[in-house]
């Protein structure tokens, strides 16, 4: 499998988990559009490409990493840390809906974004551009939890 390119996998990877994040029902997407979101979120048709990038850049920062040193107990364990942060962003949507609950999903936000920052910062010291590729996500991850988190207190019977 020479023709298989680490960026090939790490993409594939990247692109299998995301997909996950639509399993949810069409009666759970119902529950959320009829919440009352803050005046202010004024950009919300623009969250599907934020989202894109965030996942583009992040699977560049892991490829970088890869590349640096292929195949060692440390990358292979990096690669499981980028796909816990992963998972963890991708749980976001599927587990709020499931479970209609604007307070978990403001949890899972918070701790994506812990997972994320210690991510970087563990990545830094490898490589500088592996860690600003992870930038897009620790700028937009905040903004999403405290949106969710304000979505709470405009709807207080679906916290």
């Amino acid at each position: 499998m020479e023709w298989l390119r680490s960026w090939m996998v790490i993409g594939g990877v990247t692109l299998l988990v995301a997909l996950a994040s639509n399993l949810f029902r069409p009666k759970d997407v119902k529950w959320f559009r009829r919440l009352q979101r803050p005046d202010w979120l004024t950009f919300e048709w623009a969250i599907p490409v934020i989202w894109t990038v965030v996942f583009i850049c992040g699977a560049w920062s892991a490829y970088i990493i890869w590349e640096n040193d292929p195949g060692t107990t440390r990358t292979w364990l990096l690669m499981g840390f980028y796909l816990l942060v992963e998972i963890a962003i991708i749980s976001y949507t599927p587990v709020m809906f499931r479970t209609r609950s604007l307070k978990m999903g403001t949890i899972i936000g918070a701790t994506g974004t812990l997972l994320g920052a210690i991510l970087a910062l563990t990545v830094l010291p490898i490589s500088g551009w592996a860690a600003v590729l992870l930038l897009p996500y620790l700028i937009w991850s905040p903004i999403g939890t405290f949106t969710t988190w304000q979505m709470m207190q405009l709807n207080p019977a679906d916290a």
